[in-house]
Parts: structure tokens; sequence; C-alpha cells
């Protein structure tokens, strides 16, 4: 009898005392939607969990929530995190396009020994999109990122590094030089 009492009364507790401030804080507070990983970015914090969020952000297509979760973790060394931020400028997503800053991201993550960030930068140095164009040093950066086991690098290289293996010529429109 007494277990069903407390079932009962557990129960028959309105929803909001269970999530209700007090003077000890939040009691059961909202810890794994988007909304509360947002207002954890706006208030500075970063985190593994919290800088993955980001990815699903913008897979759902919530692009300036994601850049902003993004830039956060972008800012406190997060390489993944500047790798996003520089598929997200580089494609006007959640801000304007930016090659010139897609290029920046890509190079910071690069130069942290992100292999993602390495091929991405090589690629830009490769086109000169958002960058001036150094065939050399682009080539090295995708062979590094190939040593490390990134696969799409190592396809580059199979291909003797063609643009139009890891972007289709869909793509020409947006890489083609300005001048």
């Amino acid at each position: 009898m007494k277990h069903i009492l407390i079932a009962t009364l557990a129960v028959s507790l309105p929803f909001a005392a269970y999530s209700e401030e007090d003077a000890h804080g939040t009691l059961n507070p909202d810890e794994m939607t988007w909304e509360s990983m947002l207002d954890r970015a706006e208030k500075g914090e970063t985190g593994m969990v919290l800088c993955s969020t980001g990815y699903m952000l913008t897979k759902s297509g919530k692009h300036g929530a994601a850049r902003a979760l993004f830039e956060n973790c972008a800012n406190a060394g997060y390489t993944g995190a500047m790798t996003w931020m520089g598929q997200l400028d580089n494609n006007g997503l959640g801000g304007d396009y930016n090659p010139d800053a897609a290029a920046e991201w890509d190079r910071k993550a690069a130069e942290a020994g992100d292999p993602v960030g390495k091929f991405n930068y090589g690629l830009a140095l490769l086109r000169g999109h958002g960058v001036a164009r150094d065939e050399e040093r682009g080539r090295a950066l995708i062979d590094d990122a190939a040593g490390e086991g990134l696969q799409i690098a190592q396809r580059m290289q199979a291909a003797d590094y063609d643009l139009d293996e890891v972007t289709p010529d869909a793509d020409d429109w947006k890489y083609a030089p300005l001048f």
C-alpha cells in the first residue's frame, strides 16, 4: 500500500515541481535540448558534447544556430569546429558566402594538426580560392592528410590531384578564377 501511495503522489505532482528553480538552483535542468546547448554556448561554455551539437543543428538546417555554437568552439581550439566554420563560410550558410574566412578557418585547423583542415586548406591553395594559389603547398598539405589516413586525401593523391575527383564539375562556377 505504501508503494501505491508514493507512486500516486509522484504522478499527481505537477511537472513544474520537477523543473522549478529554488534557492539551491534549478531542479532537473533542461540538459540535452538544442535550446539548452545554445544557452550554454551564449554563456561562452564549450566542450566536446556541446560542440558536436553543432553538427546536428547544421544538418537540420539551423545554420545560424550552428554557426554561433561552432564559432565559440573553434575559438576555443576545437579543430572540428574550425572545419565546420570553413564549410559554413564557403557555402554562405548562416552568414554571408566568404571564401577568405573559409580558407582562414581551414588554415587554422591545418596548423593545429587536423587532417580535414589540412585537406581543405590544401584544396583552397590548389584552387586559389580564398587564398593565393600555391599548388606546391596545397599538394603537401593533402599529402600530409593522406599520410594520416584521410581517405578523401588518398583518393585525391591517386587521381594526381585532379580537383574534379573531389569536387564535381558542377562546382566549377564557384571555384573559377575571378580574373
